[in-house]
């Protein structure tokens, strides 16, 4: 929803502006379509050529979830500590042999299936188990899991990050498309200098439009669109951090309780829960 208003926000004041000083929207809107036609193409051509698919594909999945609210809310988080609380509290007062089910089959435990917004996302259950595991199997120590943790963490900002920079560099390539356009309506206007006056000053200004909406659509819309692909990336990391940091504290002896401390300490501030949200949403689910 901001999406859009800052969009329409930003469009009004331009056009606005320009419309309010006396100038003639109809330059634009007549060269509009061929310059877009220009611009769009060649910056999609580069950006297919620059780009594996699967980035391709990841730019525009994350380009969609722009235009949707962010799923990292208070009450998610309040879900994925409450799920490691229980299953250490399981661990805890059973053995770690208890939990063993659980982690080979998350999709038939019922520790996962109570916390069915957590429990349904992949990524993230599978970032659990994998863990759990390995604490289950007792072959590593705390320091190799944090160390393992690291380089997955990382291996992930790497992908996310992928999409960010492609967005990135295409947004630092419109306005030279933008030149091309307006560099190829020059030629065009040059070709016909007999025409008069009139005439010579539309096609002019028609091939002035290519700059202008090649520095638009970098800095009004494809780098803004670009900042909050990488604020939601940043986002998705903290689920993972949070994982982390409480099975390692779990793992240096801390008690389930304790443990989850440590993972809500890592949140972002809006949607940190504070201790007696997470202590009340914990008991209530007991």
């Amino acid at each position: 929803m901001f999406v859009i208003i800052g969009f329409l926000v930003s469009m009004a004041c331009i056009f606005g502006v320009y419309i309010v000083h006396g100038g003639n929207i109809g330059v634009i809107l007549t060269a509009l379509p061929f310059e877009l036609i220009t611009i769009l193409g060649a910056a999609m051509g580069a950006f297919f050529m620059n780009n594996q698919m699967k980035v391709v594909k990841a730019s525009a999945k994350g380009l969609g979830a722009c235009f949707k609210g962010s799923k990292y809310t208070k009450s998610r988080y309040l879900e994925l500590l409450a799920l490691q609380y229980d299953i250490l509290q399981k661990a805890r007062k059973e053995g770690l042999m208890a939990i063993e089910q659980d982690v080979e089959n998350p999709d038939q435990s019922p520790v996962f299936k109570k916390y069915p917004t957590v429990g349904s996302d992949h990524h993230v259950v599978e970032f659990i188990t994998d863990y759990l595991r390995m604490m289950v199997s007792g072959n590593l120590n705390a320091h190799e899991i944090e160390s393992l943790m690291d380089a997955e963490i990382e291996t992930h900002h790497q992908e996310a990050h992928a999409p960010v920079a492609a967005i990135a560099r295409l947004a630092g390539g419109l306005p030279a498309f933008g030149i091309i356009a307006a560099v190829l309506g020059v030629v065009n206007t040059m070709g016909s200098v007999g025409q008069p006056p009139a005439v010579l000053g539309g096609m002019i200004g028609s091939a002035l439009v290519g700059t202008f909406l090649g520095i638009l659509l970098a800095y009004g819309v494809v780098e803004p669109m670009g900042g909050l692909m990488e604020q939601k990336m940043e986002e998705s990391g903290k689920e993972f951090l949070c994982i982390k940091t409480t099975l390692l504290a779990s793992m240096q002896g801390y008690a389930p309780s304790t443990a989850i401390e440590f993972g809500r300490k890592v949140l972002f501030s809006d949607v940190r829960p504070n201790f007696a949200e997470l202590e009340g949403h914990v008991k209530g689910k007991k």
